[in-house]
């Protein structure tokens, strides 16, 4: 079962690193990846300081906390599993950027995302599809720039969206 999962992973991998032969998606690709770098998250939570409603307060400090759980979490994941990024593993292949490190699983982007569009829907529903929307562009951008294995994104997605909720349920 797990060759047949991995032969997938790699499958989807492939058919979407095709992409880079255009370079209008591939600089799409840069554009939403770097939308997940970090700065935005600052940004929006230091807006949410300024508003300084209950809600925008809430948010503010179950973000605080669920980052402080992710981040040791993601850091330990990549530690343990030390999954080599696709581009090492897979033929043919080649990343469009540089890795900030060597191990691919779990996606941080995409951890990271998936943590922010699960704070923001939940404090802020109107937003729920648009955020949900963009965090998993911005996975499938670090698989297109060939930097990430396709489960690594849904390992992050999951990592991401759990310590969200654990920030808000510590906060409740």
């Amino acid at each position: 079962m797990l060759n047949v999962l991995s032969n997938l992973d790699i499958l989807v991998y492939r058919w979407l690193i095709r992409l880079q032969h255009s370079p209008s998606l591939t600089q799409s690709a840069r554009i939403v990846s770097h939308t997940g770098d970090g700065y935005l998250y600052g940004l929006f939570g230091l807006s949410m300081l300024l508003l300084g409603d209950n809600d925008s307060l809430l948010f503010l400090k179950a973000g605080l906390i669920a980052f402080l759980i992710e981040l040791p979490c993601f850091m330990i994941l990549k530690t343990i599993i030390k999954r080599d990024r696709p581009f090492i593993r897979v033929s043919n292949s080649s990343p469009v950027i540089t890795p900030a490190d060597k191990f691919s699983m779990p996606s941080g982007h995409t951890t990271a995302a998936f943590l922010m569009a699960t704070l923001i829907g939940c404090f802020f529903g109107v937003f729920l599809l648009a955020v949900y929307c963009w965090a998993v562009l911005i996975g499938i951008s670090r698989v297109v720039l060939g930097v990430h294995y396709p489960s690594d994104i849904l390992a992050g997605a999951a990592l991401g969206t759990s310590c969200a909720l654990l920030g808000i349920v510590i906060v409740s």
